[in-house]
């Protein structure tokens, strides 16, 4: 409810990131899907809070249409994420990493964790600045009206 959505759609700056095999990944890569690209860092203790549900969320909404893209600044990289992943039992989300943190100039983020909503165009259309329960009811039923064909609860 505190996602601030757009009047219209905004363009996208290319942005460039690895995932946890060190492939170099870009947004281009999840055309046709619905992103929800959190940027969060292990030593973010309200990032620490939100990130079992950001991985409810992609649990109960992840597929063909939804995705959860949970986009680590750690300079440590995967030495970092895949420790805080395994103590916080994060199993859905994916490990992406930019550890450069050029991602927060790029897209404009003041503070993490910062959260933009990106539409299968790859065009942001809402934004939020700080921590949220992703996986709150009234959040899975906006993504649902929007987007009716993402992934039922398992």
């Amino acid at each position: 409810k505190n996602v601030a959505i757009h009047a219209e759609p905004r363009k996208l700056p290319e942005i460039r990131f690895v995932n946890a095999e060190g492939r170099t990944l870009t947004l281009a890569d999840f055309r046709g899907k619905v992103v929800l690209l959190n940027i969060w860092a292990t030593w973010c203790g309200p990032c620490r809070r939100e990130m079992p549900t950001l991985d409810r969320l992609q649990a109960r909404l992840g597929g063909p249409v939804f995705e959860v893209v949970a986009l680590s600044i750690d300079r440590a990289g995967i030495d970092a994420v895949k420790p805080f992943y395994e103590e916080l039992k994060l199993k859905n989300l994916a490990i992406y990493i930019d550890r450069s943190a050029k991602v927060t100039r790029q897209l404009t983020v003041v503070g993490i964790p910062t959260t933009l909503l990106i539409d299968a165009e790859g065009r942001e259309i809402g934004r939020l600045a700080g921590p949220a329960e992703w996986d709150a009811p009234d959040f899975v039923a906006f993504i649902r009206s929007r987007w009716p064909k993402a992934k039922n609860e398992r």
